[in-house]
């Protein structure tokens, strides 16, 4: 027997196998090198302890970052670089001037640097907290067996010697040697780049073979394509395959989204655009002031590096992350759990949902509310009991079909696992005695696996009592007769002619018509010289149709007119027959009573084009296989649809992938699923789809909001800078400095001030902002549309100019010698203007919450705002009325009047937005042109 191997790596994360050689092993030695029991698995006591000892069954990953190496990041950009030259020149000129006293532009140019860096730090620690708290609700799940139940855990938490319980869309949590296979196959294209799933089975290999090969192994990674089985974990973690390849593969970084793309690139230009205006504005200083001496030239480049560095939004970044993180955080909360936090972008733009029907749509709480037999239909109101009446009997064998051919399991205590109709289906058989003794009276020996394509599953039984075999099939009514060549009607086997036939099909579409989901049952005698597979599936006896309803979720039908009030469209998209599809979509309020529905069938046979002309119309699709999603999906998009898709199977992948948001079941779905989505719904309810649309729309209204804010701040400290000193002579300005010296409205630490106080706290609650416009009243944002549209191009210039405007009319006021009479100092001069901007940006905030509301609207909705803009307003009166901070950036205590001119003017930024708003909301109320349908 081979000795247990344990891998460890350098920062505590631990791999484990049983051994190196479980392919070649007999699985019952496997079983003995795990040390477990084959039939009730680990004990939870041992799978405690041996999780202590070997660790998480977790790859490698990067180690978490030092909080100090996080930190010295907040260094590491080209602006604090800038601020660094800034703080080197006043150094020097200091040094020049003879030392004397304090170097406080070089403090406080410091001083600032370390608190931005701080700043920084703290958004990037609670970015960090917010995707770690997602990654657990994303994390992939396992089914063992434990104490001999079955139990959910955390993959990340299985351990040497677990039974595995495989089934069709499982994803495979570790490394095991197969003990069972029931038409096993498994995915391992992401291991071995194999295409074709392989067939598993538990014999053993006669020796060592290369990964591809190992036909009784299952690794972690892959994921169940069908059948089913059980296997013994044999390795965890690093000691994985999957494990050695993460040990071979470099990291590579993430690609930024199309959203980081764009905002990159507005940064850069208004960077080389400030950049340029700097140079302008020194160059024009220096021309016009005459600087001759050491102190003028440290003012002018000083003034000059803290304008570059003040005009570009250099926290945008972080706080894109962070409100990102935070949205899809309040996302999950709500149950619409976003893998990807730049995925909230596309989400805001979907155009078009198309949901499967069971367990989005409706409840997804099937129960068997009739049995079609070919004498007559049977009620199961009450309780199902048998009877000598034909009918009644006819229908109990059914039930007992149904629920032999069934992999439902019923756990004590009323548990149920499996598929909701299956579970409905052993449920109504066992609700009385002496049917659920009729169904433990079969042995099941063989089972044919459901598949998407036959949409049949069969189960090969042994008649304890008789000793005879019994081929169970059920599946989707209309498939079934097609298979079947007799029906039981009257207690006898009468052959299935075109009379019975067409009198079947009618009836069975009649319950159709009544949203019934139909599963129909046929069975036959075998001889055990047979082969058990798809083929034998063949002359069968029809026993009639389970008919089961699945009503709809109450809250659905509101948030399909959501939907639509949205602009987007709800597609329907289910296996089950058109007639109930139809009913179900018109009580959902998807589509009106007689509108068209397209099967699958008839989808198959047509061309991508004559399909790309058809889902424009049709919103209702039955009898669909997962591969038709694909072809909806790809031709939705072909039409401009930024297109959201749900599923829950492993065929359900590829349309995931393909869909601009793969969203899929959290209850029900597969691992594969999820694996392949963007989004995860934690309920299965298609009213969370819309609800995170919803949510999505107001997250990429806040990114707007904080953009808006910012950009028009800093364009109005660009644009006082540069009229100030294009206008110091008529400002006063000129005259209050004097001859020589440099003639400027505002001071370089006094620019990075307002810089520091109003660029983050303001601009992070607003992009926590609640709802302020009805984000679900217009259309679906296209995708070509840039962030900065020309709208809020023109909002940024109008805020800029008419804050430069107030802030220069304040220096004005205090100024004597200036287009309007004042007779204050050049300080008071100064610090009036410099308070006036610190507020206009304040009164900005509030402006920039919404497009066209107005800003004195649900003022106190956001509380975090509001507290961000106090906090701001206190430290502006403190670096005003402190003596130390005045000396720090060269402010002078200001007077009632001075304080009333600073609220005054700078609340006159509101004015031109407000009109504008009222524009904008004038010309919402005139008819609008119906845009063309997507």
């Amino acid at each position: 027997m081979a000795a247990r191997a344990t891998a460890h790596d350098d920062r505590g994360m631990t791999g484990a196998a049983v051994t190196v050689e479980a392919s070649t092993l007999p699985a019952a030695d496997v079983v003995t090198a795990a040390r477990t029991d084959p039939s009730t698995g680990l004990t939870a006591e041992e799978a405690a302890r041996r999780l202590a000892q070997n660790g998480r069954n977790e790859l490698l990953t990067a180690p978490p970052e030092p909080w100090w190496r996080t930190l010295a990041r907040q260094f590491q950009d080209p602006l604090v670089y800038l601020l660094g030259v800034a703080i080197v020149i006043s150094a020097a000129a200091w040094v020049a001037e003879g030392a004397h006293g304090v170097p406080v532009d070089a403090l406080v140019i410091g001083a600032i640097v370390v608190a931005n860096a701080l700043i920084g730090y703290v958004q990037q620690a609670k970015v960090a907290d917010a995707v770690a708290a997602l990654a657990t609700l994303t994390a992939a799940t396992s089914v063992v067996v434990r104490d001999g139940e079955l139990v959910d855990l955390p993959s990340a938490e299985l351990v040497l010697g677990d039974l595995l319980v495989l089934t069709e869309g499982d994803s495979v949590g570790a490394d095991a040697r197969v003990l069972s296979a029931v038409g096993l196959a498994v995915h391992e294209a992401s291991l071995t780049g194999e295409s074709v799933p392989v067939e598993k089975s538990a014999e053993r290999l006669p020796s060592q073979v290369p990964v591809a090969d190992r036909c009784d192994m299952v690794f972690k990674g892959t994921a169940v394509a069908r059948g089913s089985g059980r296997a013994v974990v044999t390795a965890t973690g690093m000691a994985t395959e999957m494990g050695a390849i993460a040990e071979l593969l470099g990291r590579t970084e993430a690609e930024p989204s199309p959203l980081q793309r764009e905002l990159g690139r507005v940064s850069r230009a208004l960077g080389v655009a400030v950049v340029a205006i700097a140079i302008v504005v020194m160059a024009a200083l220096l021309a016009v002031a005459g600087v001759d001496d050491t102190a003028g030239l440290v003012a002018v480049l000083l003034l000059g590096v803290s304008l570059a560095v003040a005009a570009v939004p250099e926290g945008l970044p972080a706080v894109l992350s962070l409100v990102l993180a935070l949205g899809v955080r309040s996302m999950a909360r709500r149950q619409a759990i976003m893998k990807a936090l730049t995925a909230v972008e596309t989400l805001g733009s979907a155009s078009v949902v198309c949901s499967d029907k069971t367990g989005t749509l409706t409840r997804n709480e099937m129960t068997v509310q009739c049995v079609l037999t070919p004498s007559g239909i049977v009620d199961l109101g009450g309780t199902p009991t048998p009877s000598a009446d034909a009918a009644a009997a006819e229908a109990g064998g059914v039930l007992v079909g149904a629920a032999v051919a069934n992999n439902a399991v019923l756990g004590r205590g009323g548990d149920a696992r499996g598929d909701p109709t299956e579970v409905a289906l052993a449920v109504a058989a066992r609700r009385t005695a002496d049917l659920g003794d009729r169904v433990d009276g079969f042995t099941r020996l063989a089972e044919v696996p459901f598949s998407s394509e036959r949409k049949l599953m069969s189960v090969v039984a042994r008649d304890e009592q008789s000793g005879r075999l019994v081929l169970f099939t059920k599946g989707a009514p209309d498939v079934l007769l097609e298979r079947c060549v007799a029906a039981r009607r009257d207690g006898d086997v009468a052959p299935l002619d075109g009379e019975l036939r067409s009198d079947l099909v009618a009836r069975i579409d009649r319950l159709s018509a009544e949203a019934y989901r139909g599963l129909g049952v046929a069975a036959r005698e075998m001889s055990p010289v047979e082969n058990v597979d798809v083929a034998a599936e063949r002359e069968l006896v029809f026993l009639g149709v389970a008919g089961l309803i699945d009503p709809p979720r109450d809250e659905v039908p509101h948030a399909v007119r959501e939907a639509q009030r949205a602009g987007v469209r709800v597609v329907m998209i289910t296996g089950d027959h058109p007639a109930t599809a139809l009913r179900i979509a018109s009580d959902l309020g998807i589509v009106g009573p007689g509108a068209r529905v397209l099967t699958g069938i008839a989808l198959s046979e047509m061309s991508d084009e004559e399909l790309r002309t058809a889902v424009q119309e049709v919103s209702v699709y039955a009898r669909v296989s997962p591969e038709h999603k694909l072809r909806i999906v790809e031709a939705l998009q072909r039409h401009g649809g930024v297109v959201a898709m749900t599923g829950d199977g492993v065929n359900d992948a590829p349309a995931l992938k393909r869909a601009d948001i793969g969203v899929a079941m959290g209850i029900t779905g597969t691992e594969v699923a999820k694996e392949a989505s963007t989004m995860i719904l934690g309920d299965d309810n298609f009213a969370t789809i819309i609800a995170a649309v919803r949510q999505g729309r107001v997250i990429f209204d806040n990114i707007r909001k904080f953009l808006r804010y910012l950009l028009s701040s800093n364009m109005g400290e660009v644009l006082t800078v540069f009229f100030g000193v294009l206008l110091a002579a008529p400002l006063g300005l000129s005259d209050a400095i004097g001859p020589g010296a440099v003639a400027v409205p505002l001071l370089a630490t006094q620019i990075l001030w307002i810089n520091l106080v109003t660029d983050s706290g303001p601009a992070l609650a607003l992009g926590v902002d609640p709802e302020i416009d009805d984000v679900m009243a217009r259309p679906p944002r296209s995708p070509g549309e840039p962030i900065l549209d020309r709208a809020m191009w023109f909002r940024v210039l109008l805020v800029g100019v008419t804050m430069a405007l107030v802030a220069l009319a304040a220096i004005d006021l205090s100024l004597p010698g200036g287009l309007l009479p004042g007779r204050d100092s050049l300080d008071v001069a100064r610090t009036t203007g410099f308070t006036t901007l610190v507020l206009a940006q304040l009164f900005n905030a509030l402006s920039s919450r919404s497009q066209t509301q107005s800003a004195l609207r649900d003022v106190g909705s956001n509380r975090w705002l509001l507290g961000a803009l106090l906090v701001a307003a206190l430290l502006q009166v403190a670096v005003v009325e402190i003596p130390v901070l005045q000396q720090a950036f060269g402010t002078a205590s200001l007077g009632v009047i001075h304080w009333l001119w600073a609220v005054g003017l700078a609340a006159l930024v509101l004015v031109p937005v407000e009109i504008e708003k009222a524009v904008r909301r004038w010309r919402r109320r005139l008819p609008q042109p119906h845009p063309s349908p997507r």
